[in-house]
């Protein structure tokens, strides 16, 4: 029996989300943009499933834009925010801790005349609101903060960035990454004055190839794939239409935030506790970080050996991001953790179907990799 706790990386698709897209590929596997009854019966299935997305995120169906993926999304908000504002200035403000789909567009347009401003962290995770608030002004026309950090779990205080380019009077958009908060915290843009957000299907057990980018009204942004004009000319391609309906069968079987969010905080707990009796292990999350992932060093035993030995015992964690794989975190390194740690790092990922056996388990496999190994 394995033992997943990988979640940040990618999640199993639920029952639900498997069913609806085996339906779209069996029997509605019309293209959506086609005039006629079986394109039709798509388009009413796609028009469901935004608006599933639209009512969780309480905001109109017209706001939503279904991509191909996180990566996607980030990309087009990007890009299409940098594309359409150049006249206004070319000053672009993001942190530290983003994920690489943030950061290399960050560093292309760098490479195109914008200015990239990279707040830094402080140890506990989040950037600090002041350096922010000095960093705006009239020529910023993008301000990119993730919500919730892949890596460590950190939990930016999105709440508070709007009002900080309101206050210097900036016409900058707010774009927030959230791929890892979405499902697992509640997070309505229109309640934190989002102006863009990323999210993605298959980090809430949907399935792969479906992301969807939040676009509030008035927000005007440039298409960065076109074509087709698919998705109001926001993202051109024809609709992965089994992919996005299970996105939205696995919005509603997501159940209570709430619930899982606690339960995520006590197994969490648990684990960390008995870790305890380890000698030299620490712990990387700052202690208010998403209880869904927990990065711990356990020194002496570098990633890919400890990664190896878990494997072996059918149980899966990672030591970072999988977007950056084979390169020492740059996200610890930006929390101040010390190399010969983050060389020792891992990430474990919980998801609402994540037991205590599961971390009884985790457990004792760090136990028998630290026998064998440490010296």
């Amino acid at each position: 029996m394995s033992v997943y706790l990988d979640n940040s990386a990618t999640t199993k698709p639920c029952a639900a989300a498997v069913k609806k897209a085996v339906e779209m590929m069996n029997e509605n596997y019309g293209n959506a943009s086609s005039l006629h009854n079986c394109g039709y019966s798509a388009k009413k299935e796609l028009d469901a499933a935004r608006s599933a997305l639209a009512s969780f995120l309480s905001c109109r169906e017209n706001e939503i834009y279904f991509t191909s993926s996180g990566t996607s999304a980030n990309n087009t908000a990007i890009f299409g925010t940098a594309l359409s504002k150049k006249r206004e200035g070319r000053k672009i403000i993001t942190t530290k801790l983003e994920h690489p789909s943030v950061l290399k567009s960050f560093e292309l347009l760098e490479h195109e005349g914008f200015e990239a401003v990279y707040l830094s962290p402080g140890k506990n995770g989040k950037i600090n609101l002041d350096e922010l608030y000095n960093a705006v002004d009239g020529g910023t026309v993008l301000v990119s903060v993730m919500a919730v950090n892949n890596e460590i779990g950190s939990i930016q205080e999105i709440s508070k960035i709007k009002d900080i380019i309101k206050a210097k009077k900036s016409g900058a958009y707010f774009h927030c990454d959230a791929v890892q908060a979405f499902g697992k915290i509640p997070l309505t843009p229109k309640k934190y004055g989002i102006d863009l957000m990323s999210v993605s299907a298959h980090k809430i057990h949907g399935v792969k190839g479906a992301g969807a980018l939040f676009v509030s009204s008035g927000v005007k942004i440039t298409p960065v794939t076109v074509g087709g004009g698919q998705e109001n000319g926001i993202f051109s391609g024809t609709e992965p239409m089994p992919a996005i309906c299970a996105f939205a069968a696995a919005v509603g079987d997501l159940g209570s935030i709430d619930k899982n969010l606690e339960k995520a905080g006590e197994l969490k707990s648990l684990f960390l506790e008995k870790l305890k009796n380890l000698d030299k292990v620490y712990v990387n999350s700052p202690g208010d970080a998403l209880p869904y992932i927990i990065n711990i060093s356990v020194e002496g035993v570098p990633s890919q050996v400890m990664l190896n030995s878990l494997s072996a015992e059918g149980i899966y964690v990672s030591a970072g991001s999988a977007c950056s794989k084979g390169h020492r975190s740059s996200v610890l390194a930006a929390v101040g953790v010390a190399p010969k740690l983050i060389d020792c790092a891992l990430r474990i990922s919980l998801s609402k179907n994540t037991t205590e056996n599961d971390m009884d388990l985790l457990y004792n496999g760090i136990v028998n990799a630290v026998k064998r190994i440490r010296r």
